[in-house]
This record gives structure tokens, sequence and C-alpha cells, in this order.
């Protein structure tokens, strides 16, 4: 079996919910209408709307350079800086300025996965970012530019890349991203120690931020936020219907490795034990595998009651469909996460019965105090311009992400002489000092790592294929961190 750091997670309050919303159902809109732009992964395009630009910050390849070592010795230490902008990645010193002239607009990027099996997740998120910006309007009277949207391929390689693209342009101030947690253990290092922030919608691998104890997580990197929860609060959820809701004593999880799915399994397998089930299997499959009896095989050794399988498509998709027929765990309920709660997979057969934990979706009537917008009035936009309904659950955590990191900017910056200044490092001391901002998703507070999340999670019950709304209705289970 396959181990993982053990994580920890202080133990929130859950409420179960025995009655299922049958919604009327509706039509599905296809995973992919618009077509999706991306930057190349080498080059760094000028944006519309701004002028040749102007070497005011720090040589690209000197940026490059400090952003390796920092990956490599888990720390920015001696990286010069020759230019008239001081840009010391150290806790105190100034992160450096971005000046913006009345030509210009002001920079940031918007980095997801916009093609391939998981844009599904991107694609929505990017869209979020694109209403956001568009509602909130100039700042300071100055435009902002999102640029072309950069595409992280849910994968480690694919977030270094963009990453790199994203860093050679010296005046991009703040990235809202990355979708996928492999890509952001990538990503996040390499943009943040080039001074910008980024904050990221659906991230929740506990490695980014913390184990919530006070111990930063492996892969933190200081200018990371996200809007997303935090992993370890996913996994007690799940576990905590598992043992007290179903009475089930016995569990497996399976993930393939990455942050996002072993961190995820292994909190609900602590979180398990902790309640008093038995783990009895915790094994890994590869991304690319289609054929799962070998690993489901041994699996049903361990005779578990239910099984956990926090993976994306198409993995998922054969886990599902393959579980079933597998002798000896043809009871078994079968469990996973928000990187299945999407319109691909709920409308596959397989996925009948299956119960699906992700983030309370059942936003408030409350309006975005920056862009004075409801979920709904969000929502509805969505659907006009894009001509279908979000595929994914994070659009709204997407849109609340953009527009703190507009706020952080507004807060960070003044006109001097005409001219816009942007001081980075006060970019983030806004965000690390944000408390009771009302978001779409909910009150949104930041802690000392970058979680930002309102921290609460649901759990439906997934009955028919062909009726998604109903699915996403039939909430059996809720949860939510440090609530009484």
């Amino acid at each position: 079996m396959d181990t993982a750091p053990t994580i920890t997670a202080p133990m929130g309050t859950a409420t179960i919910s025995t009655a299922a919303t049958n919604a009327a159902p509706t039509n599905a809109a296809p995973m992919i209408a618009a077509p999706m732009i991306a930057a190349p992964m080498d080059t760094a395009p000028m944006q519309e709307g701004r002028r040749e630009r102007r070497p005011t910050a720090r040589p690209v390849a000197r940026i490059l350079l400090c952003s390796m070592l920092a990956v490599a010795l888990a720390a920015a230490a001696g990286c010069g800086d020759d230019s008239s902008s001081s840009s010391s990645t150290g806790s105190d010193d100034s992160l450096g300025t971005v000046t913006v002239t009345p030509e210009d607009a002001i920079q940031i990027r918007s980095l997801n996965a916009i093609t391939g099996d998981v844009a599904y997740l991107g694609i929505p998120n990017q869209r979020g970012v694109e209403l956001a910006v568009a509602d909130f309007g100039p700042l300071h009277g100055f435009d902002v530019n999102l640029g072309a949207g950069l595409d992280e391929f849910c994968s480690s390689d694919g977030g270094q890349a963009a990453a790199q693209t994203i860093v050679a342009d010296q005046d991009v101030v703040g990235v809202i991203g990355t979708s996928c947690s492999v890509a952001a253990t990538a990503a996040a290092p390499l943009i943040t120690n080039a001074g910008m922030t980024m904050i990221a919608p659906s991230n929740t691998s506990p490695l980014l931020t913390s184990d919530l104890a006070g111990n930063p997580g492996p892969n933190h990197s200081p200018g990371y936020y996200r809007t997303s929860n935090n992993g370890l609060y996913v996994g007690e959820a799940m576990a905590l219907m598992v043992h007290d809701q179903l009475g089930l004593t016995s569990a497996a999880a399976i993930h393939d490795g990455d942050p996002y799915t072993q961190s995820i399994a292994q909190a609900f397998a602590d979180s398990f034990a902790r309640l008093g089930g038995s783990v009895t299997a915790f094994s890994a499959v590869n991304k690319e595998d289609t054929d799962m009896v070998p690993i489901l095989t041994e699996v049903v050794a361990g005779n578990p009651e239910a099984l956990f399988f926090p993976i994306f498509q198409p993995a998922g998709d054969f886990i599902a469909d393959q579980a079933p027929r597998v002798p000896g765990l043809e009871d078994a309920v079968l469990l996973t996460d928000a990187a299945l709660l999407i319109d691909g997979f709920m409308s596959l057969p397989q996925s009948e019965g299956i119960y699906i934990s992700g983030p309370d979706t059942r936003f408030a009537s409350e309006a975005n105090e920056s862009t004075g917008k409801t979920a709904a009035e969000i929502l509805q936009a969505y659907q006009d311009i894009y001509g279908e309904s979000p595929s994914g659950a994070y659009w709204a955590h997407a849109y609340d992400a953009a527009t703190l990191l507009l706020e952080a900017i507004k807060a960070a910056s003044e006109v001097v002489d005409g001219n816009l200044v942007i001081d980075r490092a006060s970019i983030r001391e806004h965000l690390n000092a944000v408390s009771g901002y009302q978001g779409t998703i909910g009150t949104i507070s930041c802690d000392a790592f970058g979680d930002c999340g309102v921290q609460k999670i649901t759990v439906i019950h997934h009955l028919d294929h062909t009726d998604l709304e109903a699915g996403r209705n039939n909430i059996v289970f809720e949860f939510a961190a440090g609530s009484s």
C-alpha cells in the first residue's frame, strides 16, 4: 500500500440531511461551447491596451533564476536586483512596485486548465474571472487587462510553463489560478517569488497552505492564497458522513498520486481512523490507467464497506464503472469528491448511487461587496454570455478570488503624477488582513497561510444520471468548520 504523510485537522461540525430535494430536470449544456484562447507557453505577447514595455523591473533571467533557487532551496536568498525597483523576496523587504501610465492598463492573468480532460473545471474558473473583472470596472480610473487565458493543463509541467510565461511579463501584478493543485505546486513558487500574488479558486490540497495546526504545508509559498476549501476539511466531512451517518466501520481509499488526490484521500483515511473506523487499503492508480480491476482486486482483499476515490476523469469513470463488477465490491458504497462533481461524470450511468463531496454552492442572496452582484445575477450573466451553465463547482470561488485581488491592488496603489503606482508587498499585506469580506461564496477571512475559503462542504447522493440538477440538490450531509 502507498503511504503519505499523516495530516490532521481540528474536528468541525456536521449536519445530516436525509430529505432529498427533487428538482425539475434540466438540460445539461455541452461541457465546452465557447472557443478558448491560450497564450503561447514560450512567449509573452504584448496585450491589447498597453504600450511597449518599459525596462523598469528586474531582468527576466534574474526573476527566473531567483524563482528556481527558491524552489530548490525553499527560500529566496541572495538574488540581487540591479534595477531601480526593489524586488527582494524576503519577508519584510519591498517586493518592488509597478508603474502604470495612463496609456497602459493594470495587468493581471488567469491561469486555469482550459483544455483537455479537466477543462470542465478550468473553463468556469476562467469565465468567473472574466465576469468579475468586467463587473469590478476601472481601478483608480485605470482599466484592468486580463490578457489571454493561460492553460496549466492540470499538470506540473503545464503549471511551470505557464508560470514562466507570466513572470516574463514584469508588469503583471497578480494571477487567478490554478485550477489544479498539482499545477499550483509548480506554478506558485515561480509566480510568488517574482513578487506577484496568486489566488487559486479550486485548489484544495493542504500541502499548498497548512495542516490547520499552525504549520505550513511543504508546498506553501508566501503570496499564495485560495478561496477554495482546505482539503483536510473535505476528508473530515466525508469520513464523518461515512462513519456517523451511514454507520460504516471499514473503508478503503484510492488516489492517483498527485497532490490533490493523495492528500484528500489521506485526509479521509486519517479522519476515518480517528473516528474508530478501519482503513483497509490505501492504494494508487496511474492517471492513464483504464483497467482498474487489478487495483480493485487488491482493495477487495480487505473487505471494505466503502470505497473513496477522489480522482479526476477519465480514471474516475473507470473506477465507478468497474468497481461494482469486482466480486466482493458489489455492495460497497462508492464515494468521490468535487473532481467528479461535474456534468461529464454525473451524466454517466455508473455515477448513479455515488456520494460526492464538494463546496457548498447554496449561495445566499448577499451580494459580493465589491461589485454588488449576487450569485444568482452572476450565474444569469454567465448563462447569457456563454450560452451554458457552469460545468464545474468553482465559478463563484473564481469570481470572489478576482474581486479580492482587485480590492488588494486598489488598496496597494495610488496615483502619482498621473501614473498608478502599485506596491507589490502591499497587495499581500491587504490580503493577509482580509476578515469578514462578503463574497459570493460567503464571508471570507484569510489565515496566515493563505486559506481564505469559507470551509463549508456538502455531500450529495446522486441517484439519476438523467437529472443532474436533482442530484446536485440531493444534499444528504453538510459540514462547516468551526461551527457550533
